[in-house]
């Protein structure tokens, strides 16, 4: 699923190695005058490392007239290009299939690395060098082997020096798909880990070539062979002009580099970690991960796939709405199923968010005090979740808290909740599972207990219903804003929808309306702010005040979790704004629309 803007470029990249590869397939077995090892070198390396290998072959090995193919690949750096080359292809592709297998099996990436260098070395000597260019090298099987080994020792460390770092850290990096097979962005890590490894090792091969240790390009004709330039390309016949000091020293140095390489990524990325443990997961931008962030902790932060969305909600549509129950028995019934749905704060802003009953918020659960309930919670989500129904006296295991007083309810299944309402006043209820994630994301609802005694609350002639939330999306993702590194949200709603998307109520001089402040927010503090006079606070976390308790104010601080009823009278005619006093929190994205954003809303009084 292309949801990145690098996901488009490689659609286009790769379509270009395609045809890349394949014109090289089609000028090498229809004109170039090459051995059959070094046309295939060629195809797989193209494919690769894409318009770089095809620059390569038309650059360094493609005949340019015929007859002319011994004199144009004569030069050095052309010689060292085509070891390279036959290098690459071995190496890469036994390191390519080692990197699918261990991401498979999930294995760390510590240990892949390792795989991947024991994969690529193995293929590179046994198959390619040993086995395929044993027509060229001459003398048996073995042989080839035992006079292979240290150049492609060399070459292959060289090779992975270059790869490894750039692979684990584009892998381990902001978007962790790199990480599965199945992504193509994995496949674009591949291709840039060649490009790197290439880069790398071909120094070490031009001085092979110089020395007669390795074979660059060569020319095969119909009834003779011909070398580029070395004649000690031949085989059994070369005669290698190195000292043991050179050897060593070279040895020595692309052994550091393949240490170095390997190692490195450890300084700034969890090696512990494999593609199972972080899910594909795309971080968000700014986020501080290091060799000590747990996969845990990279999944929770991370980005809604959108391929995971299993609702589509109109751009217009609500939040909060009231859900009716069925009775059975005396009791009233309820269902909630929790989604991942695409909402919009904003007509023209989307974001992925983890919904019930496909709102943000969730619907509007509303009982009396007494009244007996049940809620069936059927979870649809890609992971756990559990919910909390905050403020209310329950049964200790009908309280909601993963792994403490219930096992979570796994992707599919279902829980029932069940008691007694034993209060009155205004609460909320939200996920515990992943809390810090699935809230942030939309998975709460308001709950509304009105009490046996009408008399016993405060009344109004108009209500309405304040859930406060901050959102994070960036770049058309949406991540779970949260007050750390990276995870600052940059739009903010109330019920939903940020202003002015937010509603109008409509009220005239005189009339009163009590307003439910509810901080079903995850980590910011909002002073919420009236304008055209004070309010009374008749209420505080679900309990109304006594009379001589309540008191007027025009800002209520309304941190996580808590709730204010507040009773406001319209004294003059007007637009009155409802909203947080921090200036940030009343913008989108930064930016106000039609005079501010976020958590704004009006109150339209007429006379």
């Amino acid at each position: 699923m292309l949801v990145q803007p690098i996901d488009y470029f490689l659609v286009a990249w790769f379509a270009v190695a395609g045809l890349s590869a394949g014109y090289v397939a089609w000028d090498q077995f229809r004109h170039n005058p090459e051995p059959v090892v070094m046309k295939w070198g060629f195809v797989l390396v193209t494919a690769y490392m894409g318009p770089i290998g095809l620059l390569l072959y038309v650059m360094a090995d493609k005949e340019p007239r015929p007859g002319e193919h011994e004199a144009f690949i004569k030069p050095l750096w052309k010689q060292g290009a085509g070891s390279t080359i036959h290098c690459v292809a071995g190496d890469a592709t036994g390191i390519i299939l080692a990197a699918v297998v261990t991401a498979s099996l999930g294995l760390p990436m510590w240990l892949d690395l390792i795989v991947e260098y024991l994969a690529g070395f193995g293929f590179g000597l046994f198959i390619f060098q040993s086995l395929f260019m044993k027509n060229m090298m001459g003398g048996s099987y073995w042989e080839n082997v035992r006079k292979s080994f240290m150049p492609e020792f060399i070459s292959m460390n060289a090779m992975m020096a270059g790869m490894a770092p750039v692979m684990t850290l584009l892998m381990m990096g902001r978007d962790m798909r790199a990480m599965a097979p199945t992504e193509l962005l994995f496949w674009g890590v591949m291709s840039v880990g060649v490009i790197a490894g290439f880069a790398v090792a071909y120094p070490v091969n031009v001085w092979m070539v110089s020395r007669g240790m390795k074979h660059g390009l060569m020319t095969e004709r119909a009834g003779h062979r011909g070398h580029g330039g070395h004649d000690s390309h031949g085989g059994h016949g070369m005669q290698p002009d190195v000292t043991r000091p050179q050897l060593a020293a070279v040895t020595l140095s692309t052994a550091l580099m393949l240490a170095a390489g390997m190692t490195m990524p450890s300084l700034f990325v969890n090696m512990r970690l494999s593609a199972r443990d972080v899910g594909g997961a795309i971080m968000p931008p700014g986020m501080i991960m290091g060799w000590d962030t747990p996969g845990e902790a990279m999944r929770d932060m991370a980005a809604v796939h959108p391929r995971e969305v299993r609702v589509t909600a109109s751009p217009d549509a609500r939040g909060d709405q009231m859900l009716q129950p069925r009775l059975e028995q005396g009791v009233k019934v309820y269902e909630l199923e929790t989604a991942v749905v695409q909402w919009n704060i904003l007509p023209e802003q989307r974001v992925e968010g983890y919904s019930f009953n496909g709102q943000i918020p969730g619907p509007r659960l509303r009982f009396t005090e007494g009244d007996r309930v049940r809620i069936k919670v059927t979870n649809r989500l890609p992971e756990s979740t559990t919910v909390h129904w905050h403020g209310l006296i329950v049964p200790n295991a009908m309280d909601g808290p993963a792994k403490i007083t219930q096992a979570p309810i796994p992707p599919g299944g279902s829980h029932v909740y069940e008691f007694t309402a034993e209060q009155a006043g205004t609460f909320f209820y939200h996920s515990h599972d992943h809390a810090d994630r699935q809230q942030a994301l939309g998975l709460y609802g308001a709950l509304i207990i009105d009490p046996k005694d009408p008399a016993a609350a405060p009344a109004a002639d108009h209500e309405y219903v304040l859930q406060l939330q901050e959102w994070l999306e960036r770049q058309g993702l949406t991540y779970p804003a949260m007050p750390m590194e990276g995870g600052l949200p940059n739009y903010f709603t109330i019920n939903g929808k940020a202003y002015p998307a937010t509603d109008t109520v409509r009220m005239k001089v005189g009339e009163t309306i009590k307003l439910r402040f509810i901080g079903t927010n995850n980590g910011f503090v909002h002073p919420m702010h009236v304008h055209g006079g004070p309010f009374t606070v008749v209420a505080r976390d679900g309990v109304v005040l006594p009379a001589g308790a309540r008191f007027d104010a025009d800002t209520v601080n309304v941190g996580p979790g808590q709730r204010y009823d507040v009773i406001w009278q319209a004294r003059r005619p007007g637009k009155w704004l409802v909203h947080c006093h921090i200036p940030h929190h009343t913008t989108n994205n930064n930016v106000e629309h039609q005079g501010g954003g976020g958590l704004m809303m009006v109150m339209e009084v007429s006379g």
